[in-house]
């Protein structure tokens, strides 16, 4: 399957704008299919061998821990 069948935001009641528009800017914003996600993330370097210590959050210099789209989705969002 090359989309999502399904999408969940989870925000534990700290959202600004309504879940179902959270997904709405995720499906625009993020590419989730499969070759998306190997771009985005960069899977096609390994560097899984770092995360077996100390794990793989809240690690800066991992890909899955940037926040390069957070101002586009505040803006897409409509919060200043």
């Amino acid at each position: 399957m090359a989309e999502p069948t399904s999408i969940m935001v989870e925000t534990f009641g700290t959202e600004k704008v309504p879940s179902e528009q959270l997904t709405l800017l995720v499906r625009e914003f993020f590419d989730l299919r499969p070759y998306g996600l190997i771009q985005m993330l960069d899977l096609l370097h390994p560097i899984y061998k770092e995360t077996a210590a100390y794990g793989h959050f809240g690690r800066e210099h991992f890909p899955w821990e940037k926040t390069d789209k957070a101002q586009l989705l505040r803006d897409a969002a409509g919060l200043k």
